[in-house]
């Protein structure tokens, strides 16, 4: 064999061996990958077993602070312990903040503010969309809600002219659908201010000492986002008159009305604030929060006059094509036992019957077929079958 022959050769197979030298670090990159996959899942693996072997964190609220310890109240039982807060939380832990302990009571974790309750349940609008020309019917109560919650925010100078302070608090009383949380929006929009609204039913909680942190908060909330209206609607449902029962379910009811009325007594100091309540059932409200000082204005919200419903006809007819035949005012008198909410799903109601008949014009016939539906749907079904008593 030739020298060029033999240089040739050691040639091929130098390429061939860096060929294999490619095909091995590809190999050895991919190997190396895996591993540090496996390795990742190897270290999140034995995480979660030193978890599960872990005991359970609970949840509890920090009441006092001094140098590393602190009194915390367990939520659900509502015990108070003294206990040791973590070094690397010592620095951070406030009183009121919602922390997290294990089986020793010691501070593990501190919540973030995302992950408060009171966030869950409160429903907030910086600005609602309902004006005053939205609300027909309601002339004198919109001029009473205005005089008690607006004007102080907007003209707090003339309160302080004649030397009076403004309205506490507003109830709103009256037949569902007539238009209270609509008034309570109106005000909100009005003044530009934060409108906060809770149920009185969320306010009512499983555990001691829950339904009256939620009060504290949903006052404490509004205070932060001052101008602000707070809008509790069913209110009965946590200020109902006090009874002798004796369940915890009654005393834990009675706690948070307490707190609410404590809430209320010192309303006047909360700055750019207004109270807003609403009900249906009037009867039920314990005295002592209808007393002055609490709920200085009671204004009654009824079902309107014939008046009143052709006015609410005519704003929410106001977009829709009518024919000549609809009158708005024979309408209104037809219906009198028709509340604010009612004639606002009549009149959706006669729209969809043009819809579905192909129609862009609302005449006085689908008015009557809404009626009919609305006035059946209204009626309680009989349920065939053995007649039972009560």
């Amino acid at each position: 064999m030739t020298v060029s022959e033999r240089l040739a050769a050691m040639q091929a197979h130098q390429t061939e061996l860096e060929a294999i030298h490619a095909e091995l670090q590809d190999r050895l990159d991919e190997a190396t990958g895996l591993q540090a996959e496996l390795r990742a899942e190897a270290a999140r693996l034995k995480e979660e077993n030193e978890m599960l072997k872990g005991g359970s964190l609970y949840l509890a609220t920090v009441e006092e602070l001094s140098d590393e310890q602190a009194i915390i109240r367990q939520h659900g039982n509502n015990q108070e312990v003294l206990t040791e807060v973590r070094p690397q939380l010592a620095s951070v832990v406030e009183p009121g903040d919602r922390v997290a302990i294990d089986d020793s009571f010691t501070v593990q974790l501190v919540m973030d503010v995302e992950t408060d309750a009171r966030a869950q349940a409160m429903e907030i609008q910086q600005s609602p969309d309902v004006v005053y020309d939205d609300i027909g019917g309601l002339d004198e109560q919109i001029r009473e809600v205005r005089e008690a919650v607006e004007d102080p925010l907007v003209k707090p100078e003339l309160f302080t002219a004649v030397g009076v302070e403004p309205p506490a608090g507003v109830l709103l009383y009256g037949p569902p659908g007539t238009g209270k949380t609509m008034l309570a929006k109106a005000v909100a929009n009005e003044t530009d201010a934060t409108f906060i609204k809770m149920a009185g039913s969320e306010l009512v909680r499983k555990f001691i000492g829950e339904g009256a942190r939620l009060v504290r908060d949903l006052f404490a909330l509004a205070a932060s986002r001052e101008p602000a209206v707070i809008f509790i609607d069913e209110i009965d449902a946590v200020a109902s008159k006090r009874t002798d029962s004796k369940t915890s379910g009654d005393a834990e009811v009675q706690r948070t009305m307490m707190q609410l009325l404590a809430e209320m007594d010192g309303f006047d100091e909360r700055g750019e604030i207004r109270l807003i309540a609403a009900t249906n059932r009037f009867d039920m409200l314990d005295e002592a929060i209808l007393r002055p000082g609490r709920f200085d204005r009671l204004i009654e919200v009824p079902k309107p006059e014939a008046a009143g419903r052709e006015e609410i006809l005519r704003i929410h007819t106001a977009k829709m094509q009518l024919s000549s035949d609809v009158d708005l005012h024979a309408l209104a008198s037809r219906f009198s036992t028709f509340s604010g909410a009612d004639l606002a799903a009549l009149a959706t109601e006669a729209g969809m019957f043009a819809i579905r008949e192909g129609r862009t014009e609302v005449c006085e016939a689908d008015f009557d077929a809404a009626h009919e539906k609305i006035d059946h749907a209204s009626q309680p079904t009989t349920i065939a079958g053995p007649a039972y008593h009560r």
